[in-house]
């Protein structure tokens, strides 16, 4: 009799824990993308894996982040969703740091100097729902750098692909200390440019280890899959200064 009341509270325990894997006291790291079209201290953000999250409660109480607005989360899941609801968790914000979000810069000869094409190093670059990520490092001291994609009308290629340029602007900083940063850019604009369910983009970047290197990319829409690759990233603390 004992050991059957054992096994059936084994049993429970062990259907308990499968129903709420997850617990408040467990951090989560992602890089998102808000959604607060009315500016609220309550908001939805997305992860690039297409799941939809709710702050139901946060750390944050005055923060009121803006529409779009890329960020890295650290989170806390409070509630898994049901198939019925229109969102995936209720969560905790713990922290956030806004990402650097821009679009795609098209250079004309009158602002080709102001754009720059300074040296830069690339962690890593990656593709997530509708954004290119790059992490990339820099040397600097106290001035603003200036980050941009961009796209270059005067420059011809045949391969059918999307070619785009990582320029950098080092505003004749001195080289004083190694920084770091992190920037999405929205490449939404792009989907005009594709007959199929993707689209093949060459990043252009002028960096320490190579003047001339090139990143071979591929941005998915119009599918069922998920359309991001998954990276692990760490809560920056501390990053310097990028515009």
């Amino acid at each position: 009799m004992k050991k059957i009341a054992f096994t059936l509270f084994l049993l429970l325990f062990l259907m308990a824990c499968n129903t709420n894997s997850y617990s408040p006291e467990i951090n989560f790291v992602n890089i998102a993308t808000i959604e607060n079209p009315n500016l609220n201290t309550k908001f939805y953000f997305w992860l690039d894996n297409d799941e939809r999250m709710w702050t139901a409660t946060t750390n944050l109480y005055l923060y009121r982040p803006k529409n779009g607005q890329r960020i890295i989360v650290n989170y806390s899941i409070l509630t898994v969703k049901g198939d019925t609801s229109s969102y995936n968790h209720d969560v905790r914000v713990n922290d956030i740091y806004e990402v650097l979000t821009k679009g795609i810069f098209k250079i004309k000869p009158e602002n080709q100097d102001s754009i720059g094409n300074d040296l830069i190093s690339i962690k890593q670059m990656w593709i997530g729902s509708d954004y290119l990520n790059v992490e990339f490092y820099y040397p600097g001291y106290d001035k603003i750098h200036y980050i941009n994609l961009v796209s270059d009308r005067t420059k011809t290629y045949t391969d059918s692909k999307v070619h785009l340029e990582f320029r950098h602007n080092d505003n004749n900083d001195n080289p004083t200390y190694t920084k770091s940063g992190i920037v999405s850019f929205n490449l939404w604009s792009l989907r005009s440019k594709a007959t199929a369910d993707s689209l093949n983009i060459v990043i252009h970047t002028h960096e320490f280890s190579s003047s001339s290197k090139t990143y071979n990319l591929t941005y998915k829409f119009k599918t069922s899959n998920p359309r991001f690759e998954k990276r692990k990233i760490s809560f920056p603390y501390e990053y310097g200064r990028v515009y």
